[in-house]
Parts: C-alpha cells; sequence; structure tokens
C-alpha cells in the first residue's frame, strides 16, 4: 500500500514513515498543505494520514477539499487537539479516524489497517481465495495446511492482486502502490517480487499470469 503522511514535524514523521515501511508499505512525506496538494498531483495513495496545524493551514481545509473534489482516499487525522469537539469536527468534515498525539505505533498500524479493511469492505483478517487462506497481520499464505511466511513486500504485493482478482494490473500500477518517491527501483523489480510471490502459490489453484504488454492478474480462485 502507498501513504500519504502529512506532518511538519520531520522527527515525527520519520519515526511513522520507518515504522511503516516496516510493514512493506511505501510512504510519501509532506511538510506543508502545498507538498500534500503535489504528491496528489502526481500519485495515487491507499492512505492518507494528516496533521492538522501545519504551517501553511489548517488540516481540516484540506481534508474539506480533499472530500469536495470527491476523493475517496481514506484520511485519519494525526493531532495534538484531544477535545471531543474536535474529533467531532474533523470526523463530521469527511476524516475516516483520528488519533490523538502521543500515540503508540502499534495503535496507530491497527487504526490503517481497520480503516483499510472497512474500505475494501471487509471486517476479517483472513482472507480466502480458492485453495488459499491469507493472513496480512501474520503474514502468511496457507496452501491447504501448508503455511508460508511472507516478506513485508509480499503481503502488499499479494493484497493488491487479492482487491482485484481476475483484473490486469500493470507495472506502472504495482510500483506506484508498492514504491515511495524517495525509494530507487530498478526496471525489473515488479518481476522480482512477481517472481517470489509465484513460489509462494507453488502447489496452488491459483497462480499470478502475465498478461504480454499489459501486466499481471491473479487468477485460478
Amino acid at each position: 500500500m502507498r501513504f500519504l503522511l502529512v506532518e511538519d514535524n520531520a522527527e515525527l514523521a520519520a519515526s511513522v514513515a520507518a515504522r511503516l515501511k516496516l510493514d512493506g508499505h511505501a510512504v510519501d512525506s509532506a511538510a506543508t498543505l502545498d507538498e500534500a496538494e503535489a504528491c496528489l498531483g502526481v500519485a495515487g495513495y491507499d492512505l492518507i494520514l494528516l496533521d492538522m496545524m501545519l504551517p501553511d493551514g489548517d488540516g481540516r481545509d484540506f481534508l474539506a477539499r480533499h472530500r469536495k473534489a470527491s476523493r475517496e482516499t481514506p484520511v485519519i487525522v494525526m493531532t495534538a487537539r484531544s477535545a471531543v469537539t474536535d474529533r467531532i469536527d474533523a470526523l463530521d468534515t469527511g476524516a475516516d479516524d483520528y488519533v490523538t498525539k502521543p500515540f503508540d505505533f502499534a495503535e496507530l498500524e491497527a487504526r490503517c489497517r481497520a480503516v483499510l479493511r472497512r474500505r475494501g469492505g471487509g471486517a476479517q483478517t483472513l482472507r480466502t481465495y480458492g485453495d488459499l487462506t491469507f493472513d496480512p497481520l501474520a503474514a502468511t499464505l496457507a496452501v491447504g495446511e501448508e503455511r508460508r511466511e511472507l516478506r513485508s513486500r509480499e503481503v502488499r504485493l499479494f493484497e493488491l492482486f487479492l482487491n482485484a482478482p481476475e483484473r490486469i494490473l500493470s507495472k506502472e500500477h504495482l510500483c506506484d502502490r508498492l514504491f515511495s518517491f524517495s525509494e530507487p527501483v530498478s526496471d525489473n523489480a515488479i518481476e522480482v517480487y512477481v517472481g517470489r510471490l509465484r513460489k509462494k502459490l507453488a502447489g496452488s489453484r491459483a497462480r499470478i499470469e502475465t498478461v504480454r504488454g499489459l501486466g499481471y492478474r491473479l487468477t485460478g480462485g
């Protein structure tokens, strides 16, 4: 998944980004609302983490514009304001969730997972596809009774395929969702990760097909 982190505290932003990257997420950081708008103009995001008080304005104004433009990307507000009225205001403006600073990183990660599950239309952690059982929290993929461990980026890549079974996903789309602007990406990076994932699917009816000139698709479910 690719996240946009809008936070002007450089130390906090670096810490949050580092923690999310350990889970295999790509994270782009913006210190101002203008930088955030610039990021949204050139990349797609699965989740936005938004501070309220930024050098060039109030995050609520950004959030209001975000929803007025019919952008559906979920937003989790991060702020030091803890009053109930502040939380209500943020939620009414269009936030999907709210976390008060200082927060525990584990709680932030859990809230990110919960928001993404709700947006994906599911409340369960375990997901099945054909003879596969996928557990993103445990980072495992089970073929029948055999469980196979996944690396963090393999988890995120399989999530992308599982969210769009039978659909062709281009290399560009997968690259956009898996890597941030700051990460150097080789031309064959997606091929490498798809190859690793295919090995984890060995013995299953499910497979990742190459559609020449177009991309890849998960099929066999």
